[in-house]
């Protein structure tokens, strides 16, 4: 973990509710996609958790969802410099992937398996991707995606790509090896129970510290308790009880 001040080099709506945020600065505190950052907001007491979307040699690039009076605040903010804690969390492990990985995710679970997959792009890998949302005006990212994975696109409303969720346009079974989610918990829920190989999914639960020491966001695992901030926000598909 590191605390570090970022300059906003943009901040900008890429999609309904939905910024994207760049940002430049000490990246060196991150290691592996799926890690999130923790952004500091004048007048508010609690820290902003955002997950890394991507990243290059000194620029940090964030996406999130306009929710509350916090993301409100940041969305309004066109220059200056940001106050982050970054590195956070456990990330994906790449090492497990196979040579025919997954990608799932769902709404702004999207942005975190976009840094994975640059990554596995690096090593020769095209893996499949399948990403949903609500409706055609919640979409975002699907040209970068394309560019780097075999993309199926589907959305609740069928106003965009299939209609339906991810579960509803899985692969078949076989064609891939191993399987890397992010999503709202319904959807990581029913994934977990239609994926049949292994995986990694992320968790999202709220977040005060971001670094284990208020244990707010604990949940119970097949180790154990277990802070989603800290001993995740990725855990293996083995590990979780539900």
């Amino acid at each position: 973990m590191k605390q570090s001040l970022f300059t906003i080099l943009q901040n900008r709506p890429i999609a309904r509710n939905t910024m994207e945020l760049v940002l430049r600065g000490d990246v060196s505190g991150f290691t592996a996609p799926g890690q999130f950052a923790q952004i500091r907001l004048d007048g508010f007491f609690l820290r902003r958790p955002i997950s890394l979307c991507a990243l290059e040699q000194d620029t940090l690039t964030l996406i999130y969802k306009e929710v509350g009076q916090g993301t409100r605040l940041l969305s309004s903010m066109q220059e200056g410099a940001l106050d982050l804690l970054t590195g956070l969390g456990n990330g994906y492990d790449l090492s497990c992937a196979g040579d025919r990985p997954l990608l799932l995710g769902g709404g702004v679970g999207v942005p975190p398996l976009y840094e994975l997959a640059r990554r596995l792009a690096a090593r020769g890998l095209r893996p499949a991707a399948v990403l949903g949302f609500n409706t055609a005006e919640e979409v975002f990212y699907a040209d970068q995606f394309a560019a780097l994975c075999d993309l199926t696109l589907v959305t609740a409303d069928g106003s965009a790509g299939q209609r339906g969720f991810v579960t509803d346009a899985l692969p078949p079974s076989g064609t891939y090896t191993y399987f890397y989610a992010c999503g709202p918990l319904p959807m990581l829920k029913a994934v977990h129970a239609a994926v049949p190989t292994s995986g990694q999914l992320s968790l999202e639960e709220r977040m005060a510290c971001g670094f284990g020491a208020c244990v707010g966001c604990s949940i119970q695992t097949r180790s154990g308790v277990r802070r989603v901030c800290k001993d995740g926000p990725v855990f293996r598909k083995e590990e979780l009880l539900w």
